[in-house]
């Protein structure tokens, strides 16, 4: 089986991959914020539901829907595989954050990027050079430093908190598995096309679940930060998918490596204006400078040449 060949313009897929970091950053947050009024199943079910419906007139218009030609073609298992994938790591992320919290979600989660960054190397024959293993070792410097006191929490943590991480962890291990799937289908599909099939598999998986009524019970707060975790879906997970198409699944993992960051400073900017919705953060000189050094790694990965 052929493996994909990314198109080479990684200007264009560095600037999609940093949209979806910023995104992505900001979006534990708001899952916090919605948690206090839906239950897990129904905000996943909304926002599938919401991505898919948006897609589909979007690439109707365009003319550029799937063709049951490509439908019945021999990647339906690896899109099968891919929706399966993406739905558990919805449910597995949103179940650890409701036990958790916004900073310490994007710690675990960040076990993604590296099993992402791993399977480009294994699996699609990426390469690293010197330059780039070097940016590897001040990032994970820098997660240390940054991070050490939400480690040093969850070492001394009760059951629920531990129990949280550790679903939060398995979630990383399915979107991984979705993500390294969703590199390959773009030999047949494109992203957008290939989205719009996980959206409408990974719907019709949560229908079941959902209790779609108490959607209508929502106070204006909780339903315009619905909408926003719905539109956030479709264009952080449209940004990603495209990024694939144009850089290399090792440096675009590095370059996520960024999202922990951007969610411990919208913690501090929300929780300085809303105290009441999440608690706040709190940094130490240590924990800047080792957010310093995970940019440094991260830009060292993302920009140093190929072999």
């Amino acid at each position: 089986m052929s493996l994909h060949k990314s198109s080479g313009r990684w200007r264009l897929g560095l600037a999609l991959s940093l949209l979806t970091v910023l995104l992505w950053g900001i979006l534990p947050i708001a899952l916090t914020v919605v948690l206090q009024a839906l239950d897990v199943y129904t905000i996943i079910w909304f926002r599938f539901l919401v991505s898919f419906a948006l897609l589909a007139v979007y690439l109707g218009i365009q003319g550029k829907l799937p063709t049951r030609q490509q439908l019945s073609s021999d990647s339906g298992k690896l899109l099968a595989i891919a929706t399966i994938s993406l739905a558990s790591n919805y449910f597995l992320f949103m179940q650890g954050l409701a036990l958790t919290s916004p900073a310490n979600a994007e710690v675990s989660i960040q076990l993604s990027t590296l099993l992402l960054s791993l399977g480009g190397l294994f699996i699609f024959k990426e390469r690293y050079r010197l330059f780039q293993w070097i940016g590897i070792g001040v990032l994970t410097c820098g997660y240390i430093l940054f991070f050490r006191e939400q480690l040093a929490n969850l070492i001394t943590a009760h059951g629920t908190y531990i129990l949280g991480s550790a679903l939060i962890a398995l979630g990383a291990a399915t979107w991984a598995i979705y993500a390294l799937c969703q590199k390959q289908l773009l030999q047949s599909f494109s992203s957008a096309n290939i989205m719009l099939i996980i959206y409408g598999g990974c719907t019709l998986l949560f229908t079941p679940l959902a209790r779609v009524k108490t959607i209508f019970t929502l106070d204006t707060l909780h339903l315009g930060v619905l909408l926003f975790c719905a539109l956030n879906t479709l264009i952080a997970y449209g940004a990603f998918a495209e990024s694939l198409e144009h850089w290399e699944a090792s440096r675009v993992s590095a370059v996520l490596a960024l999202a922990p960051i951007v969610t411990l400073i919208s913690v501090v900017l929300v929780s300085a204006i809303t105290p009441s919705l999440i608690n706040s953060e709190h940094f130490t000189l240590l924990g800047i400078l080792g957010a310093i050094l995970v940019v440094v790694g991260s830009v060292a990965i993302a920009l140093g040449k190929a072999d």
